[in-house]
């Protein structure tokens, strides 16, 4: 059996860490789905900036589009919104099947919004509106200034994908600012049942921390971080304040790991998949992770409730001269600067390519 299929069987949700129209076009992201497992997916910036600027399967929309005004955010938007929604129809029948657990695809505010509440709140009311799409998340940076809208947004009734996680005290942050809102609909009287999932990174910790560390705990941190978040997401589950909202109706915010693709040429190409199979939660990961997995991955068993030996490593890093609280904040505030320069690289790409099919077309 694949190791795909035993994540699936498990109770992991396999998501894509990837969208591009020819995938769509061509039935990639369909065999996905039926060989892989694969009942969701996620996007950024970056991953649209790459598919737009392959080949030339975005030509024609882009052409259409532009001839009617749109340009920039606008035309990036729409777009974007296009492929999901086309995504969003191959994985309904999981949604559906799944009670609205599974099946969903996501779709990211401006970055350049990160230090803006109100208008990421904005933001995300207008691409939740446009999309027209029931199993459409919109990511929101978890940062300081992303969790008060991703309240209001949870209050508002809008899915919601917390990204940019990368610590247990980060993602309880986020936690709570969804029970918050899950709290204030019923208080409301309005259906407590709103899709959201916290989306913490794994890799990144290891790029970050591997060159101050000795050999035998390289690419250990990740690992043992998203042990002590999943230790805190099973404990948030079992606790009295979330038992009481699921009896009013509400789902959990399900934990995604993020980031999962292996940075370390020594290491396995399936490291992170491998040691972090765990029920209700779910792996993204990049294509060519999903196919490392499906053709030679193995699972290391499950991951333990309780978090393992997670505070023993962190423990070590920390003695071998690591600042972790420092660095979960650095790589939050890094990632959200390379958001903001990947879109304004997706939005000049978008513009030179307006600018050349224009050309072309005179």
């Amino acid at each position: 059996m694949k190791a795909t299929q035993q994540l699936h069987d498990l109770g992991q949700s396999i998501w894509l860490d990837n969208i591009t129209r020819t995938m769509l076009d061509d039935g990639t992201l369909a065999r996905y789905i039926a060989d892989y497992s694969v009942t969701g997916l996620t996007s950024n910036p970056s991953i649209f900036e790459a598919a737009m600027a392959e080949g030339e399967a975005y030509d024609d929309g882009i052409r259409t589009k532009s001839a009617t005004g749109l340009s920039g955010e606008a035309l990036f938007t729409e777009l974007a919104l296009e492929d999901l929604r086309r995504a969003a129809a191959l994985f309904k029948g999981i949604f559906d099947a799944t009670g609205q657990v599974d099946g969903w695809v996501s779709m990211e505010v401006s970055p350049l919004l990160a230090a803006d509440t109100e208008g990421t709140l904005a933001a995300a009311r207008q691409i939740h509106e446009q999309g027209k799409c029931d199993n459409l998340f919109i990511k929101i940076p978890g940062t300081p200034e992303g969790v008060p809208a991703i309240e209001e947004a949870i209050f508002a009734g809008i899915p919601i994908n917390v990204t940019l996680l990368f610590s247990r005290e980060q993602y309880l942050a986020v936690a709570e600012a969804y029970m918050r809102g899950i709290e204030r609909r019923i208080a409301a009287g309005l259906d407590p049942k709103v899709g959201s999932v916290a989306s913490v990174f794994v890799s990144r910790w290891d790029v970050a921390s591997n060159k101050q560390l000795p050999a035998e705990l390289h690419n250990k941190l990740g690992i043992a971080i998203i042990q002590q978040t999943y230790r805190a997401y099973r404990e948030l589950l079992a606790s009295p304040r979330w038992q009481k909202l699921a009896a009013a109706g509400a789902q959990p915010q399900r934990l995604l790991v993020a980031s999962t693709g292996t940075k370390d040429p020594n290491a396995s190409d399936t490291l992170y998949i491998s040691a972090l199979a765990a029920p209700d939660t779910i792996d993204t990961m990049p294509e060519k992770t999903l196919l490392a997995l499906a053709d030679h991955g193995q699972l290391n068993g499950v991951m333990p409730e309780d978090g393992g030996d997670a505070d023993a490593i962190v423990g070590k890093i920390a003695a071998a001269g690591v600042d972790i609280d420092a660095l979960a904040l650095k790589l939050q505030q890094d990632g959200a600067q390379a958001f903001v320069k990947s879109w304004h690289q997706l939005l000049q790409r978008l513009a030179d390519k307006v600018g050349s099919l224009g050309a072309a077309k005179a």
